[in-house]
């Protein structure tokens, strides 16, 4: 038996759980935040050790939005998947049309049937005065 798709049809756009979106939600938030640290440490670096205060202040202001940023990103919805859903599509599975089908009707089934049972035809059994077949047994 061979199967068509390995995958079931989709039938729901199940969401995410809730403990796995909290947790991924957790992780772009810690993400964004150690973006913070290098860029504090290399204004510390370019403006002390290499006497270079401008671009030290450049990566201070580019520090000081980071944790904004962080809440808007965390607390916003996840994405959605984008992924190849596997539906059901009606002409995908359609049977090719027969031009020269042959369409049997009832009534010449039955025109058949008559035409082989005119012969002789058991009587009746379900009359007034029918006993029932008897089955061996006198009890």
């Amino acid at each position: 038996m061979s199967r068509r798709h390995d995958e079931p049809v989709l039938i729901t756009e199940a969401q995410m759980s809730f403990e796995e979106e909290f947790a991924a939600r957790k992780r772009r938030y810690s993400l964004i935040m150690a973006c913070r640290i290098p860029c504090l440490i290399l204004a510390g670096v370019f403006g002390i050790a290499f006497n270079l205060p401008l671009v030290a202040v450049a990566f201070i202001v580019l520090s000081v939005p980071l944790p904004w940023v962080a809440v808007l990103i965390a607390n916003d919805r996840m994405p959605t998947k984008a992924r190849k859903v596997n539906r059901y599509r009606a002409d995908s599975q359609a049977l090719p049309s027969v031009s020269e089908a042959r369409i049997i009707e009832a009534a010449e089934v039955l025109d058949a049937r008559a035409k082989r049972t005119d012969g002789p035809r058991q009587a009746r059994q379900d009359g007034p005065d029918h006993a029932p077949p008897r089955t061996g047994t006198d009890g």
